[in-house]
């Protein structure tokens, strides 16, 4: 069994992060994808974060509707913070051995390798991948982070969380950039005003 995981703040999620995962999931072969919120993102210092639970919430939301993905509260039920090698040496117990793992990653999120807690681990144990968003370059990325990953571009859905919340700061819609289910969420629990 092939799957990847697609871990991330989801401060709100979006459709670029569910057209990546599915994208990944049939482009390359996977069975599933396991959503993966992080509950404290040990580099994500965000004012604006909203509860790990409400992220979780909407991550639910938008995924259902997709019998290919799941989502996991790995992160939320761990205490300190949600480190990848953890989550992933986690998983690797809950599926047995033959099971191929493999980390989505946007590639944007690459540039801050070093600062991952065992990033060399987090290669060792799993395959990563790197999806590219439109305009992105690549060659910001080191070299040798590139040689260890697998490059993955999807279709262009610019889009990024923080615009998200800054239009409802505006008012300004935020639908169709996501799922309605998440818009009618983030309405009824008043989430980033």
């Amino acid at each position: 069994m092939k799957i990847a995981i697609m871990g991330g703040s989801f401060n709100p999620i979006h459709y670029a992060h569910l057209l990546s995962a599915e994208q990944v999931r049939e482009g390359l072969g996977y069975d599933k994808i396991v959503f993966v919120p992080a509950a404290r993102p040990p580099h994500k210092a965000q004012p604006d974060m909203v509860s790990a639970e409400h992220r979780y919430q909407m991550v639910l939301l938008a995924t259902a509707g997709n019998p290919y993905f799941e989502v996991s509260r790995i992160e939320l039920d761990r205490a300190g913070p949600s480190y990848t090698i953890q989550t992933i040496k986690t998983l690797r117990h809950v599926y047995d051995e033959t099971t191929e793992l493999a980390w989505i990653i946007g590639a944007d999120s690459l540039i801050e390798y070093k600062i991952w807690k065992d990033f060399d681990e987090v290669l060792k144990q799993c395959t990563m991948i790197a999806t590219t968003r439109p305009n992105y370059d690549l060659e910001r990325v080191p070299l040798e982070v590139r040689k260890s990953v697998i490059t993955f571009r999807i279709t262009g859905f610019d889009t990024s969380a923080t615009e998200i919340r800054e239009r409802i700061r505006n008012k300004v819609s935020i639908r169709y950039l996501v799922p309605e289910a998440v818009v009618t969420y983030i309405e009824q629990h008043q989430l980033y005003q």
